[in-house]
């Protein structure tokens, strides 16, 4: 592992960075990825990204949000079949809106490397989500400390394309 990475998850792990950095990073991401037309996300640099549409729980009108993703079954260069999304919100004590938004509409689509992706959401539950979770550890070792310092449970979110 590259030592800017370690360095990135040793201060993403940090309370200061979890008051912040959902003021900054969604903002900064979503700039970016309009002005490149969908083709950079700046937290992707570092994790895999996506910018999630999914229509508001309560509003219905469609809300943005760029988003850490881990990719599933994408080999020899093709494109994933699939990704989870970690409702982290950094390790704050409320679930991020983007999660309620997919409970009650789970047809949502994603920006993926630029192509607008149609998708469906499936909330993780059981030995389903404790096996993915396992992974996303491994993915990014900081969701153990956000985990810790909070008493939810992080929702999982499978999405697949449709």
């Amino acid at each position: 592992m590259a030592p800017g990475v370690r360095l990135v998850q040793k201060v993403s792990s940090t309370r200061t960075f979890a008051r912040i950095a959902p003021h900054v990073v969604p903002v900064l991401d979503r700039a970016v990825h309009r002005l490149t037309r969908g083709k950079v996300l700046l937290s992707a640099q570092m994790l895999p990204g996506v910018v999630l549409t999914v229509r508001g729980a309560r509003s219905g009108l469609p809300r943005r949000t760029p988003l850490a993703c881990m990719p599933e079954g994408a080999t020899g260069g093709a494109d994933p079949d699939s990704w989870i999304l970690v409702g982290s919100n950094f390790g704050r004590t409320g679930h991020p809106a983007w999660t309620a938004n997919l409970l009650a509409h789970p047809e949502a689509e994603v920006s993926w490397k630029g192509r607008d992706v149609p998708v469906t959401a499936r909330l993780l539950e059981g030995d389903e989500r404790a096996a993915v979770w396992q992974a996303a550890l491994a993915f990014w070792p900081p969701y153990a400390t956000y985990q810790a310092r909070i008493s939810r449970e992080i929702r999982l979110f499978r999405i697949v394309r449709r």
